[in-house]
């Protein structure tokens, strides 16, 4: 499924894959989430319930421009640097290139209002 996520004037456009947990997120849209950062590696927020893991492995590495859902603390994480191997970590679907480095320079507390592409 392809969505977008809108971001004050910026619109960017990812792609969730056809996983559980891909579908279970898409089921949630639309909606719109407040963002902060987590480690200078990615932008995270509270999901309005946990998402469905079934069929997914113990966990993944993520790169830039990475979709997952952190299943220990039921969050979406949007990363926009590399990050190594974490227990939990579920890859939902990936940006389009050049999201990241906008992720990158986002505030703390930037509402992003997410939702299925046209």
């Amino acid at each position: 499924m392809d969505i977008e996520l809108v971001i004050e004037v910026t619109e960017l456009r990812g792609t969730l894959n056809n996983s559980a947990a891909g579908r279970d997120f898409a089921s949630l849209l639309p909606m719109t989430l407040t963002l902060a950062d987590f480690h200078g590696t990615e932008k995270i927020s509270d999901l309005p319930r946990p998402l469905s893991t079934e069929g997914a492995p113990a966990g993944t590495a993520a790169s830039a421009g990475d979709i997952t859902y952190y299943a220990p603390w039921g969050n979406l994480a949007l990363f926009y640097r590399d990050f190594p191997y974490s227990d939990g970590l579920v890859r939902l679907g990936r940006l389009d290139p050049g999201a990241a480095d906008v992720l990158a320079g986002l505030d703390d507390h930037t509402t992003v209002t997410i939702h299925a592409a046209d």
